[in-house]
């Protein structure tokens, strides 16, 4: 079992900067793939972002290539999204995810509460 805490979430104005970060509890964090997806109201929940846990590779959805970094601290059980040149189509709930094997919701077992970012133009 796995526990996931988002946080870092808000309201920045467009161009800015977030990261948010994603703290898991639980045994076995480092052998867990992570994930962010995302969900804007009216929407589905969408891919952003993901890490493999045996190699660190990481894939990222083509709507923040170049501009979203995911990186995960096993020391710290800790996973972050940092998130640049932010885009008022970036506005969403962003939920971190663990333990999936690909870029689809269905494919993840834990799940946080999200964490809302809004981004004014």
């Amino acid at each position: 079992q796995v526990q996931l805490v988002e946080s870092g979430g808000g309201l920045v104005q467009a161009g800015g900067s977030l990261r948010l970060s994603c703290a898991a509890s639980g045994r076995s964090f480092s052998s867990y793939n992570m994930g962010w997806f995302r969900q804007a109201p009216g929407k589905e929940r969408e891919f952003v972002a993901a890490i493999w846990w045996r190699d660190s590779i990481t894939h990222y959805a083509d709507f923040v290539k170049g501009r979203f970094t995911i990186s995960r601290d096993n020391a710290k059980n800790t996973v972050y999204l940092q998130m640049n040149s932010l885009k008022p189509e970036d506005t969403a709930v962003y939920y971190c995810a663990a333990g999936g094997w690909g870029m689809t919701p269905a494919e993840y077992m834990y799940w946080g509460q999200g964490t809302q970012v809004t981004v004014s133009s």
